[in-house]
C-alpha cells in the first residue's frame, strides 16, 4: 500500500494528514496557530510557529497511524496564499508574516495600479492589485521598514517556508505563486515586467514549479525534526484554494466547487487561460498542471458566523444556534447582514467595507438575526457565482460543497435555495491537506495524473436540492446587491 502525506499551514492551524492510496484517511494531527493584529488592518504570525506546529503534527499523525516516516512515499504541500514570509542570507526570519487578510497596504495597491496601469496589470497577472496580495506588502515593507527590506534576499508564502524548513529549498507552486501578483499567469512564470516596474529583485523569488512536481526532498534536519525519512520527496502543492479544489475532485470545468471555511469561495475550473477584464473575479494557476481557474473570494464567511457566536451567543453552541436559525423565515422578515468585517474581496475588493446588519426592527429576535447572517454569507457566495455564470459556466456542471459552514444542513440548505442550484456533498472535509496528499499521489506514480486520482479517491454523497425558498432568495438578493454602493461612502468614512 502507497500511503501519502499532505501538509497544511492554514491561518488556524498546522495539519498533516495521512492517506493510503485509495483516499482513506489514515491519520490526522492539528496544531492550533496563534495570530497577532497589533494594529488596526493588521494580521499576522511568526513562521517559527508555523514549524513547530507542522512538527508536532507530523509526529502525531504517524504515531496514530502506526506508520514510520519510511512508509510515506510522497509528501504534498498546501497552506494559506498570500503571506510574506522575508528571509535573510542565512535563511533567518526577519519580520512576522504579513497575513492574506491583512489589509494594511492600499497605499501600496493604487501605487502598483499607477505604475503598471489597471488594465495591464490584470492581463499579466489575470488580477488587479489586492491588499491581500504579496506585492504591495513587500512594497509596504519598502516603505514602512527599510532596515528589514535592506537585510531581504529570499521572499516565501508560508506553505513555502514549511518547504524550505522540511528540505532546505527554496521553491515555490504555481497556484500559489499565481497569488502574489508577480506572476504571468497566462506564461506560468514570474513577471519580469511587473518585477522591473516594481523593482523588486527577481533573485528573492523561489523557483516554480507545477503541483505534482517535485522540488525538493526531505533533508536530514528535516527528517530529525519530524521523523519523516531523509529523500522523501515534496511536491510543488497548491495554495490552499487550489489544493482544496483539488480534494473535492473540481478538476475540470464541469465541477464548481463552493468552499464555505474561515472565508468563502467559488471555484471554477477553466478550460483554457481567460481572466475578467475588470478584475471583479481572480484568475489563477490551478494545481493542476497546465491548468487554470476563476475564482470569487469573500473574507468572512464561516468567519462571520464564528465572530457572532463569541460576540453575542458565546454559551451556546452552534447546533441550538443554528436550530433557532431554522425557525426564522427566508428572508428572515426583512433583516439583512453584511458580511464585511474584514473588508471584502469578491465583488468589492475593499479593504474599508464594514460589516453590517441592517432593517432591524422589534420583532426581530436571535433567530432572525442567525439566519440573516447564514443567509448574508449566502448572498456573497451569490456575488462570486454570478460573475462566474457571466464569464461562462459549461451548459451542465455539478456544484460540489466543503468546509465547516457546509456540515450545517440549515446553511446547507440556504446556500442551494441562494445559489439557485443544487449542491453535492463529498465524502471528505479534510479540505488542502487531502488535496496535497493527491498531488504527492501522482508523483509517487500511484496514479498518471490528477484527474484519475480523484477518481479513484474522492466519492460524492448526499445532494441538497434547491427549495422552495429560491424565489423569496432571488427577490432579496438584488435588495442585498444594493446595500454596499448604498453604504460605500459611508464605511470609507467610518
Amino acid at each position: 500500500m502507497t500511503y501519502l502525506m499532505g501538509l497544511d499551514i492554514s491561518t488556524t492551524g498546522a495539519k498533516a494528514l495521512i492517506i493510503n492510496e485509495a483516499g482513506a484517511v489514515i491519520a490526522v494531527a492539528n496544531s492550533p496557530q496563534p495570530i497577532s493584529q497589533p494594529k488596526p488592518l493588521w494580521s499576522e504570525q511568526n513562521p517559527s510557529d508555523w514549524w513547530q506546529g507542522i512538527s508536532a503534527s507530523i509526529r502525531r499523525a504517524l504515531a496514530e497511524s502506526g506508520l514510520s516516516g519510511e512508509d510515506i512515499s510522497a509528501i504534498g504541500l498546501t497552506g494559506q496564499m498570500h503571506g510574506l514570509v522575508l528571509l535573510d542570507e542565512n535563511g533567518e526570519v526577519l519580520r512576522p508574516s504579513i497575513l492574506w487578510n491583512d489589509q494594511r497596504t492600499g497605499a501600496q495597491c493604487e501605487y502598483m495600479t499607477a505604475r503598471i496601469g489597471a488594465g495591464r496589470l490584470i492581463e499579466l497577472t489575470g488580477n488587479p492589485a489586492v491588499t491581500g496580495f504579496t506585492a504591495p506588502k513587500i512594497l509596504w515593507v519598502r516603505d514602512n521598514e527599510p532596515e528589514v527590506y535592506a537585510r531581504a534576499k529570499q521572499a516565501l508564502l508560508p506553505k513555502d517556508y514549511i518547504r524550505y524548513k522540511l528540505t532546505d529549498a527554496y521553491a515555490t507552486d504555481l497556484a500559489g505563486a499565481a497569488g502574489t501578483s508577480l506572476l504571468n499567469v497566462a506564461e506560468r512564470a514570474w513577471s519580469a515586467e511587473v518585477l522591473d516596474v516594481l523593482e523588486i529583485p527577481a533573485e528573492w523569488l523561489p523557483p516554480v514549479h507545477e503541483g505534482t512536481q517535485v522540488t525538493s526532498t526531505v533533508s536530514a534536519a528535516g527528517a530529525a525534526a519530524t521523523g519523516l525519512k531523509a529523500g522523501t520527496p515534496v511536491v510543488g502543492g497548491g495554495g490552499d484554494q487550489a489544493a482544496g479544489a483539488v480534494g473535492m475532485g473540481c478538476v475540470s470545468p464541469e465541477k464548481i466547487g463552493v468552499t464555505v471555511g474561515t472565508s468563502g469561495v467559488v471555484f471554477a475550473p477553466l478550460a483554457s487561460y481567460a481572466y475578467e477584464r475588470e478584475g471583479r473575479l481572480h484568475a489563477f494557476c490551478h494545481a493542476v498542471p497546465g491548468a487554470w481557474h476563476f475564482m470569487g473570494v469573500m473574507l468572512s464567511a464561516a468567519g462571520s458566523l464564528q465572530w457572532y457566536k463569541d460576540s453575542f451567543a458565546p454559551d451556546i453552541d452552534f447546533d441550538s444556534l443554528l436550530a433557532e436559525a431554522a425557525t426564522a423565515p427566508a428572508g428572515s422578515d426583512g433583516l439583512f447582514f453584511l458580511p464585511y468585517l474584514t473588508g471584502e474581496r469578491t465583488p468589492h475588493p475593499d479593504p474599508l467595507a464594514r460589516g453590517a446588519f441592517i432593517g432591524m426592527t422589534t420583532r426581530h429576535e436571535r433567530g432572525h438575526m442567525t439566519r440573516a447572517v447564514l443567509e448574508g454569507v449566502a448572498f456573497g457566495l451569490k456575488d462570486s457565482f454570478t460573475l462566474i455564470a457571466q464569464a461562462g459556466l459549461p451548459d451542465e456542471y455539478e456544484a460540489r460543497i466543503s468546509g465547516g459552514g457546509a456540515k450545517s444542513p440549515v446553511w446547507q440548505g440556504i446556500i442551494a435555495d441562494v445559489l439557485a442550484a443544487p449542491l453535492v456533498n463529498i465524502n471528505t472535509t479534510e479540505g488542502g491537506a487531502f488535496g496535497a496528499a493527491i498531488l504527492a499521489s501522482v508523483a509517487a506514480g500511484a496514479f498518471d495524473d490528477v484527474a484519475s486520482a480523484c477518481e479513484a479517491m474522492i466519492q460524492t454523497g448526499d445532494e441538497v436540492a434547491v427549495g422552495a425558498d429560491a424565489e423569496v432568495y432571488a427577490e432579496r438578493y438584488e435588495i442585498y446587491r444594493s446595500l454596499y454602493p448604498a453604504l460605500k461612502a459611508t464605511f470609507a468614512r467610518l
